[in-house]
């Protein structure tokens, strides 16, 4: 009985690591070359990168400020040099490129 379990979860195993962990050859979409962004999904960069600080409804906690109307505060561009350049107790880089430029965008629209 014990060999036949054995065999059983060995058999699941391997079918199962079978089915994942193959290259996803699925092309990325095209860069339009106008700066557009909309490849990125912002929200869920922000939901990655800023939430543990920020707050799950960007609501602000502690010492760090609230996100939800941002947009009211600042500018895209300020908002973008908060994000590749720090302030505070934020450390510059925690997002870069493309996804810098597509979250800034997402956070200006916050007002």
């Amino acid at each position: 009985m014990k060999k036949q379990l054995m065999a059983l979860l060995f058999g699941s195993a391997l079918v199962l690591g079978a089915c994942g962990g193959g290259e996803d050859t699925a092309e990325p979409p095209a860069d339009s070359g106008d700066g557009d962004t909309a490849a990125v999904d912002a929200e869920q960069v922000v939901q990655q990168n800023c939430i543990s600080c920020h707050g799950e409804n960007l609501e602000g906690q502690g010492n760090f400020p609230p996100l939800n109307d941002v947009g009211a505060r600042l500018s895209e561009e300020e908002i973008l040099g908060v994000i590749e350049n720090g302030r505070g107790a934020m450390p510059a880089g925690i997002i870069e490129g493309e996804e810098a430029t597509a979250v800034a965008k997402w956070l200006s629209e916050k007002k």
